[in-house]
């Protein structure tokens, strides 16, 4: 929270309460009050986004296969393009929830409907007001992939690895089992 802005909040109550102007001390405390709510990552929760129309604004979104709420927090969308899996996209769907209530409490999940690589199977998740990997108060990580994404890199390490190993030396019994398998 900026001890200035404080400052000039509490100054202008103060202002207005000399005045008699009750009116203003109040916006100078509601003002204080939201910027103490932002600062503790609180969503608004006399603004909560309906969750019909958010999906109606993701389904509207260009590139959209599907929109559907994991729960009262999180919004999947599953889009047809991984150019479409990107920051650019929840940024985009998050500014179009914006008018339907306070978007602190939404996260946004953006997925690739049909990847064609491993890679592009991976989940792009962000809270739509904070950087990726914060969440607000009161929310919790969820993990949407099916694979845990620290278990897919340990499998991806494995693999180049075994791709990257000089061929292992065959037995006598080894051979002989090709050679009688070619013989079929």
């Amino acid at each position: 929270m900026d001890p200035l802005r404080t400052a000039g909040h509490l100054a202008g109550a103060r202002l207005s309460a000399l005045a008699g102007d009750r009116q203003g001390v109040q916006r100078s405390m509601d003002a204080m009050s939201e910027d103490l709510r932002r600062a503790m990552k609180l969503a608004d929760a006399s603004r909560p986004i309906d969750r019909e129309a958010a999906r109606a604004v993701a389904r509207a979104l260009p590139g959209t296969r599907s929109a559907n709420w994991i729960d009262r927090h999180n919004l999947l969308v599953r889009v047809d393009g991984a150019h479409l899996r990107s920051q650019q996209t929840i940024d985009a769907l998050c500014i179009g929830l914006e008018p339907l209530g306070d978007t602190l409490a939404v996260v946004m999940h953006v997925q690739h409907a049909a990847p064609a690589t491993r890679d592009g199977m991976d989940t792009l998740s962000r809270n739509c007001q904070l950087v990726p990997g914060e969440h607000s108060m009161f929310q919790r990580a969820r993990t949407v992939d099916v694979l845990d994404p620290e278990i897919r890199a340990q499998h991806r390490a494995t693999v180049e690895r075994v791709q990257n190993a000089p061929p292992a030396e065959q037995s006598a019994g080894d051979r002989a089992a090709l050679e009688a398998m070619a013989e079929m």
